[in-house]
């Protein structure tokens, strides 16, 4: 069966998603740019870009409501680094609006700023069996989990990826490498809600 998996298309890292989607057997990717595309969609990924100007293009363009409405429908939504920022409950200093789906408090920019991205290898057991490069680029911290919530990663006592029962969320980008095991993970997800 072929699924649709969606790719919030307002900025940022877009294509490389739909690049890695696009490698795995039985998946279209879309480019969601429109509140009614999610309707056609069974997943969704918030990328990586600037978690403010992100934030301004969900609010202008109504996706706030449309993105929530998703999650109600256990749709599997996974949001990378700026996508991680926008879907958690709780910005460190901010009062801006959130989506507020994964019980999780962040700090942005934890890692440092552009200058201080890097490039980390390590393996995570849930994710795949084999070593992978993680990206991390003026990366949050994830520096409070709520009680449903599964850490799938940490850097020493620094948390970095999580998941719940439908939402996943990553400090780091697995779109930038070659490796496609996390968008492997969260077809699988999807692909378990659905049968």
């Amino acid at each position: 069966m072929i699924i649709t998996v969606g790719v919030l298309a307002l900025q940022g890292g877009v294509a490389e998603h739909l690049d890695h989607l696009n490698q795995i057997k039985n998946v279209r990717a879309l480019a969601v740019k429109k509140p009614e595309e999610l309707n056609s969609c069974s997943g969704l990924i918030i990328p990586g870009g600037e978690s403010t100007t992100m934030r301004k293009l969900i609010k202008d363009y109504n996706f706030k409501e449309a993105i929530i409405k998703f999650n109600q429908q256990q749709k599997v939504i996974w949001g990378s680094c700026a996508g991680l920022i926008l879907l958690a409950a709780e910005v460190e200093g901010e009062k801006e609006d959130q989506l507020g789906l994964l019980d999780i408090k962040v700090k942005r920019n934890a890692f440092g700023s552009q200058l201080n991205s890097f490039i980390e290898k390590n393996m995570i057991p849930k994710i795949s069996d084999s070593v992978q490069e993680l990206v991390f680029i003026r990366a949050p911290l994830i520096t409070e989990v709520g009680k449903d919530i599964e850490i799938l990663y940490q850097k020493e006592d620094q948390i970095a990826a999580v998941e719940s029962r439908n939402l996943i969320g990553t400090s780091f980008h697995p779109e930038l490498t070659d490796n496609n095991a996390f968008h492997q993970y969260f077809v699988n997800k999807i692909r378990n809600k659905i049968s």
